[in-house]
């Protein structure tokens, strides 16, 4: 349940800026323009060795590298504070390609079990240098 909650809210940050960008009423005399939402800090970049000691199901943005696939969907990410088992679907590589020297933002959330800790990665982003 509380997956899903977490699921519909990035669903609906993730549809804000397209739904703002399609724009639409009127526009004329006396128009105005409404906004609103959210303004301040939102989830910062961390590093995999805080990620560990995290709450299941939170909301982490990690940037490093992936070094190799373990399995199927399974690889293993590396920041300068260690290393942790990623998940990542093949929908959320978006075309990209990327290599063990390549570094890489991930979103996604902590995934913990009896005994590990993984992240189910929602995004990866490849960061230009």
């Amino acid at each position: 349940m509380k997956k899903m909650a977490t699921l519909l809210a990035v669903l609906s940050l993730c549809a804000a800026p397209v739904m703002a960008q399609q724009g639409g009423g009127f526009n004329g005399p006396q128009a105005t323009r409404q906004s609103g939402g959210f303004s301040g800090p939102g989830v910062s970049v961390t590093t995999v060795e805080k990620a560990k000691t995290l709450r299941d199901d939170s909301w982490v943005i990690l940037r490093g590298n992936i070094e190799q696939r373990l399995s199927d969907d399974l690889y293993l990410f590396r920041d300068a504070s260690g290393t942790i088992h990623v998940d990542i679907d093949n929908k959320h590589w978006n075309g990209q390609n990327v290599t063990p020297q390549d570094k890489v933002e991930i979103q996604g959330e902590v995934d913990k079990d009896w005994n590990s800790v993984e992240i189910d990665v929602k995004q990866i982003t490849k960061i230009s240098q």
